[in-house]
């Protein structure tokens, strides 16, 4: 009873104080903005800023092993992606438990990726380009966020379909990825279209498909992947937020309906229309669900 009424008073009392969100990524990428995206209005909505910090590395576990070493009272939340909610089995040696020491309080969104390319890359298809990929193995470098990451997932994916071998190239986040693919260091990338838009508007890389299985409205003439040269592929990056295991179930239920309300705010829709993101939401029960489903996927293209 002690337990009970004292779990309540938390809940009631919270927050009390400044919660941080932690983007285990560098600024810059779509996480990084997502992130930005939820924290502005439900800091609003609490009537006190939230405080994003960036702490990239490691696939973005090192900001994940800075959140499950946090006290777990629901101060600490983090920015989560497939790295933490479905393909971490990539790591033989992770300094956490990520199925065990990370739960997700809410699926926020999916956004849609597309395969770009350098401009001196000499191909303007799918079909194009897995013909050099595949007669020279290994020549073609790729960028991601980090090694199990979304962008990374995305690749793998692509070449256990298509047949192809790429070299990965991990960086601390997309957005120092994509500098080294406009300069030319590396020759390609699964990229989030919201992030990639700008720069294949202003022709400093080419989009040959999209990742997901329609046409996306941003890039309407990039037709998808599985309907131009690898037949069912699809890549969907999702998020999510999520704390430590042990932060108490009344403070979870209460971050999972005041961030589902934010997703759901008139200018919050417009934010997400701008990105190219779809908004999802639901509850924590849908996010573990999802969690599981997607950990069976990776964990067989892993």
């Amino acid at each position: 009873l002690f337990r009970s009424a004292l779990a309540s008073a938390q809940t009631a009392d919270y927050p009390s104080r400044q919660i941080r969100l932690v983007v285990p990524y560098a600024p810059g990428g779509i996480a990084d903005l997502l992130g930005r995206v939820v924290a502005a209005p439900l800091g609003a909505l609490y009537n006190r800023p939230l405080v994003i910090e960036n702490r990239s590395g490691s696939g973005g576990h090192i900001g994940a092993e800075a959140v499950v070493n946090a006290p777990a009272d629901g101060y600490t939340l983090m920015l989560a992606t497939i790295a933490h909610n479905a393909a971490y089995s990539m790591y033989s040696k992770l300094a956490y438990d990520p199925a065990k020491q990370l739960k997700p309080v809410i699926w926020i969104a999916e956004s849609a990726g597309a395969l770009i390319v350098h401009p001196s890359l000499p191909v303007k298809s799918v079909p194009e380009f897995i013909a050099p990929a595949k007669a020279k193995p290994g020549a073609l470098a790729y960028g991601s966020a980090g090694h199990g990451s979304a962008l990374h997932m995305a690749a793998a994916l692509f070449d256990y379909m298509a047949g192809t071998q790429m070299t990965h190239v991990p960086y601390r986040g997309s957005a120092p990825a994509m500098t080294d693919l406009i300069g030319g260091q590396v020759q390609l990338m699964f990229e989030n279209i919201a992030t990639g838009l700008p720069y294949i508007k202003a022709g400093r890389i080419r989009a040959l498909g999209v990742t997901s299985l329609k046409r996306n409205a941003s890039l309407p003439d990039v037709p998808p992947i599985s309907e131009v040269g690898v037949k069912g592929y699809e890549a969907a990056p999702f998020y999510s937020i999520s704390v430590a295991s042990g932060v108490p179930a009344d403070i979870m239920r209460k971050l999972n309906a005041d961030i589902d309300k934010v997703l759901r705010m008139p200018e919050v829709m417009t934010r997400w229309n701008e990105l190219g993101v779809t908004p999802v939401g639901g509850s924590i029960d849908d996010a573990v669900r999802k969690n599981t489903l997607e950990t069976e996927r990776w964990s067989k293209v892993i």
